[in-house]
């Protein structure tokens, strides 16, 4: 049995990855992070990581960029194994991720569906063909009226994977108003939607001369990540220092 930590346990994400880990019968979850109010999870809940006296194989990350410092301090000072699902980390912040991987491990991930890292490697593959063609690169995300963050992290690793494809070509446009100007070749648009109850719809449009190629992700609900998680989570526990993504366990699985 793996022994785990929910960080962010009383959000939206933490409550539906808490229902799946009952389920579960290879993952236990022994304690949450969370400072805000809410029912019993079911395991003790702490304020901080400063305040968690509950040892674990490793961690999940849904909180915020607010706890990630802490979450690395207690990841590194007791080598546990940490997965960092949590969006919009600073340049700095990442920076330190990856220095502190050194140390210990760590599996981060904009997003945590299957579908959505397959569309990684789709769309890396489509601008290979597509850009030198002169089609036209934009991205659309689009995500419920709660979500902090824009463009979503999962935008910027669909663009980061399109533009290390291509050479590192594109210059990332997330706002034209006010720009009097024909549209560059090298321009890679990012645009954000907010609205409703949206869980995820992320489309990457191909656009060139008389025809438009377009392909989409749609999330259903946020069981599709819980499900990520929880199998990235049994992929890190164990694992020796280093700096993982989704990619890895997907390997891992097959």
């Amino acid at each position: 049995m793996i022994n785990m930590i929910l960080c962010g346990c009383r959000g939206q994400m933490g409550q539906v990855i808490t229902q799946l880990a009952l389920e579960d019968e290879e993952i236990s979850i022994v304690a949450g992070i969370d400072s805000a109010p809410g029912p019993d999870p079911g395991y003790p809940v702490f304020e901080s990581f400063e305040a968690c006296t509950v040892q674990a194989d490793v961690i999940v990350d849904f909180s915020s960029p607010k706890v990630f410092d802490s979450l690395v301090d207690h990841a590194v000072a007791n080598r546990i194994p940490a997965v960092v699902c949590t969006t919009g980390l600073t340049p700095e912040q990442t920076a330190r991720l990856q220095e502190e991987s050194a140390r210990s491990a760590f599996l981060r991930s904009a997003n945590m569906s299957l579908g959505i890292n397959l569309l990684q490697k789709l769309v890396a593959d489509a601008v290979r063909t597509l850009g030198p063609a002169g089609f036209d690169v934009e991205i659309v995300e689009q995500h419920h009226n709660r979500k902090k963050d824009a463009p979503s992290g999962t935008a910027l690793a669909l663009a980061d994977s399109i533009n290390e494809a291509a050479g590192g070509q594109y210059e990332y446009i997330y706002d034209r108003s006010g720009r009097s100007a024909a549209r560059d070749k090298k321009e890679l648009g990012i645009s954000a939607v907010r609205g409703g109850t949206i869980t995820g719809i992320h489309e990457v449009i191909f656009a060139g001369t008389q025809e438009t190629i377009t392909i989409t992700h749609t999330a259903y609900s946020r069981t599709v990540f819980a499900k990520g998680a929880l199998q990235a989570a049994k992929f890190l526990a164990g694992k020796a220092p280093g700096m993982y993504d989704m990619s890895d366990v997907i390997e891992a699985a097959q």
